[in-house]
Order: structure tokens, then sequence, then C-alpha cells
């Protein structure tokens, strides 16, 4: 009896440092996610200026541009998947993962060649565990994300791109990674990054009409100068997006966590009374046992 009480203790004691540490993790995160999104917010301005820019080039111009210009055969994609560098998130990185496996798979079926670049640890993890190849991989700072790893990634995709398939570059590029809609809500999502598809971070109303623009110098050199960083704009957003929706994830499963820690040391701690009163029941008889037996004697 005494054994299984120190059990239910040992339980208690290591549940209740187990608790501490989800508790830590969920103020962090909590501390961290005002932060997060606000960079979201400050980068839409940028993002969906300089999208309406690339938008007015493209359509105002009758030019045929590579980074416009949707090719006869896509033969090659590039798919970028965005994860997370640490666990304790709940499902964030499994439900990128399973996206990017679903348009991985739809590619294969649609007869293209697909080359994998990746960001953070656990996509890493998950390729290296089923001996699957990837061209590139950038962790660290997943939950805090610079613009030199977004001008990084962006200048690998666009030299595949700009190479001819004949030599390893690819038709199209795609990203998969996850966008912030609440606290609650985070959806992993896919976007085709290149042949250019102009999407805005935000819906313009119908009355908002592109800029005109006069060009000085021609419109290929404006293309040339503006797409590469509408490219990096892109990314870093997606970048930041998914950091912000792995804060969220990470705070939600740490609250979660702790919850049922605090079930398990109450669970326990009925056991360990429970036990305990067993223990001094079977004592007590154990005393009127012997003092039965000694005034019988």
């Amino acid at each position: 009896m005494g054994a299984q009480i120190r059990v239910y203790r040992q339980k208690i004691t290591s549940t209740t440092s187990m608790r501490k540490i989800f508790k830590a993790m969920e103020l962090i995160a909590t501390s961290r996610i005002g932060k997060a999104r606000a960079r979201v917010s400050s980068s839409l301005p940028y993002a969906n200026a300089i999208t309406r820019a690339v938008s007015a080039v493209a359509s105002q111009s009758e030019i045929d541009h590579p980074l416009t210009t949707e090719p006869e055969q896509i033969r090659r994609s590039a798919v970028l998947v965005m994860t997370s560098d640490r666990g304790l998130a709940g499902s964030y990185s499994a439900s990128v993962l399973k996206q990017a496996e679903s348009l991985i798979e739809l590619l294969r079926e649609e007869g293209k060649e697909v080359k994998t670049y990746l960001v953070g640890r656990k996509a890493q993890a998950y390729f290296d565990f089923r001996n699957r190849a990837f061209e590139n991989v950038w962790t660290g700072g997943t939950d805090a994300p610079e613009f030199e790893t977004a001008r990084d990634i962006g200048k690998a995709l666009l030299a595949e791109f700009n190479t001819d398939f004949e030599d390893g570059g690819v038709d199209e590029i795609h990203v998969v990674y996850t966008r912030f809609r609440s606290m609650v809500l985070q959806e992993p999502t896919v976007i085709r990054l290149l042949p250019l598809e102009v999407v805005e971070e935000e819906a313009a109303s119908e009355s908002d009409l592109l800029p005109l623009y006069e060009y000085e110098p021609e419109p290929e050199m404006v293309l040339d100068a503006l797409l590469p960083r509408y490219i990096e704009s892109r990314i870093f957003a997606a970048l930041l997006q998914a950091a912000a929706s792995e804060l969220a994830a990470r705070q939600r499963a740490m609250k979660s966590a702790g919850d049922n820690a605090s079930d398990l040391i109450k669970k326990y701690t009925r056991l360990r009374n429970t036990a305990r009163q067993a223990e001094i029941t079977q004592e007590l008889s154990e005393i009127v046992a012997g003092a039965d037996a000694l005034s019988a004697s």
C-alpha cells in the first residue's frame, strides 16, 4: 500500500512540473502573438501597394514577360513548404505537411516533376525520416521570421524559375503555408507564386481601379525590377502569417495541455487519498484485531 502511495506522489510531482512548463510556454506564446499579429498587419500596405503596381504594369502593357506568361507546358514544379522549428503547437505542422502532400500528389498525377523546398525543422525531420529528397531547407526563427530569410528564399526560387527545364529549372512555384485568420482559426493554404497570379492580401472594392502609369524605362525593365521585390514581399508575408499561426496554435495547445495536467493532478490526488485511507483502515483493523487477541488471552 505504501508503495502505491509513493507512485501516486511521484506522478503528482512530475505532472505538476510539466504543468508549470506548459503554463510558461502558454504565457510566452501569448506575449508574442500580439507582436506577430502587428507584423502581419504592418506588412499588408506594402504588399498591397506592390501588388497593385505589378498588376498595373502586367495588365496595361501587352508584353511577353517570363514571370507573367503562362508556359505552354508545365513539366516541373517547385513546392515551398513552411512549417515550424519547434513542436508543442498541436497539429500546426502536421496540417501544413498534409496539405503539401496533397499538392505534391496532385502535381504528380498531372505528370509534373516536383522539387521541394522546406522551411522549418519539422518539415526537414518529416522528409529525412522518410528518406525523401529536398532541394534546400531554411531553419531557425520560424516564430519570428526576418526579411533576410525571405530574400534568400526568393533568390533561390527565382534562380530555379529562370533556369531552363533541361538544366533542372522549374516552370511554376507553389507555396504551402498557414494563413492566420484569428486566434482560433488558422488555415493551411496553397498559393501559386509563379507564373504570377496577382492576389491581394485584402480584397479591394469594385470601385477601386488600378492606377495608370507612364513607364520609363520600358515595361519589361519595370517588371524585371518589381517582380523580385514582389516575390520577396509575398514570401515574407507568408512567413509572417505562418509565424502568427504557429504562436496561436502553440498558445492553444499549451493551454489545453495545462488543463489536462490539472485534471490528472486531481485524479492522482484522489487516488492517493483513497490509497492512504485504505492504508489507515488496514492499520486500524490490525490494531483492533491485536487488542482483541490480547483481551481474549
